[in-house]
């Protein structure tokens, strides 16, 4: 239950892939530039960004997008945003020399570059662009030409899903799994700019895991900070995917809830402690432990002096640290055996001296 994207696996077993989703908070070629330098700085393993064409996209120029910005960083102080989507979207498009450009640039920090994409168009660039994933936005979960065509072209496909109901999940994959595509990334992805805490559903992500086996479950973070995505991958999250910004209080989308320079090496150090300290299915104790645990750990002492040949069952004793000697759990089980040699009262009592 794993993919590839890039040189790097994905999936149980393998370390928690991190995208950084630059495509929503850039506003041209050096923002976005920049972007990606501080992602790879960072240590993250992807940077994404967005490709389509707003005219095409939005029929509706004048379609209001609702959003919150941050307007006072001490205070906390909120503001909800009502803008012509279409504006939005303007601000995060780029030629196609400029996504070539990019996509070079983030080559050479040796990240992952992915895009969401939108149309037949944008599909073929990530082709040409030599791109090893192609993202499905969550609003196009069933739109499933553009799935077919993305499946076709045999890259990784990372699935939003977003308000998708799991049968319409189950049948984007289907659609991916009929055009022979079964390198497959499943999302949970919730809504929101930012999410509402009861939107998120983390325990999807288990869920999910069960229903597709097959493939490595992701989460991709809308809410500030970083506490939800600690949370996904203790429930098992393969990827995590969350927003980037220069500056939290930028006043459009999306910025709100990204980590800032600041903030993006922390946020993967995070991710890897808590890795590091989930540990295996198993309990495995190692020989440092074992020999440690004695100091705490109890032994049989004699509470008075005992003669050769006498049973251990007929003197008394008592369990004290540390665990060096005979310990609490062997007790009963040797109550039959006698005395070696005379010993005196406080003695810790090993097998030596026992027969």
């Amino acid at each position: 239950m794993s993919v590839q994207i890039g040189n790097k696996r994905i999936g149980d077993g393998h370390p928690c892939f991190i995208t950084y989703e630059a495509g929503p908070t850039h506003d041209g070629l050096e923002s976005a530039k920049r972007l990606v330098k501080l992602a790879a700085e960072a240590g993250a393993d992807a940077v994404k960004f967005q490709t389509f064409d707003p005219d095409r996209l939005v029929a509706d120029k004048k379609m209001l997008f609702s959003y919150e910005v941050l307007v006072d960083r001490k205070t906390g102080k909120k503001q909800t945003v009502d803008e012509p989507l279409y504006d939005i979207l303007c601000r995060r498009t780029l030629p196609p020399n400029e996504w070539r450009e990019l996509k070079n640039y983030s080559d050479s920090f040796g990240l992952v570059f992915f895009s969401t994409v939108g149309f037949e168009e944008d599909v073929r660039l990530l082709e040409e662009l030599e791109c090893h994933s192609i993202k499905i936005a969550s609003a196009d979960i069933n739109h499933f030409p553009l799935i077919r065509q993305v499946a076709r072209t045999g890259m990784c496909i990372q699935l939003d899903t977003g308000n998708a109901t799991i049968g319409e999940v189950e049948k984007a994959v289907d659609v991916c799994r009929s055009e022979g595509n079964d390198n497959i990334i499943i999302h949970n992805c919730p809504s929101g700019y930012p999410a509402r805490l009861e939107s998120i559903n983390l325990k999807i992500i288990p869920t999910l895991k069960k229903m597709f086996p097959e493939y490595p479950i992701a989460y991709s973070d809308h809410t500030p900070g970083w506490e939800m995505d600690v949370a996904a991958v203790a429930l098992g999250a393969n990827l995590v995917e969350k927003t980037i910004t220069e500056d939290r209080t930028t006043p459009s989308v999306e910025h709100i809830f990204s980590l800032e320079p600041g903030e993006m090496k922390k946020f993967i150090s995070t991710i890897r402690d808590v890795e590091t300290a989930l540990g295996r299915t198993r309990r495995i104790m190692y020989l440092e432990e074992l020999e440690k645990r004695k100091n705490v750990r109890r032994s049989v002492f004699l509470k008075s002096s005992v003669q050769e040949g006498q049973r251990l069952g007929d003197v008394e004793v008592d369990f004290r640290r540390p665990g060096f000697g005979i310990g609490p759990d062997m007790y009963e089980l040797l109550l039959h055996l006698r005395f070696m040699s005379d010993l005196p009262a406080e003695h810790q009592l090993t097998l030596k001296d026992l027969i």
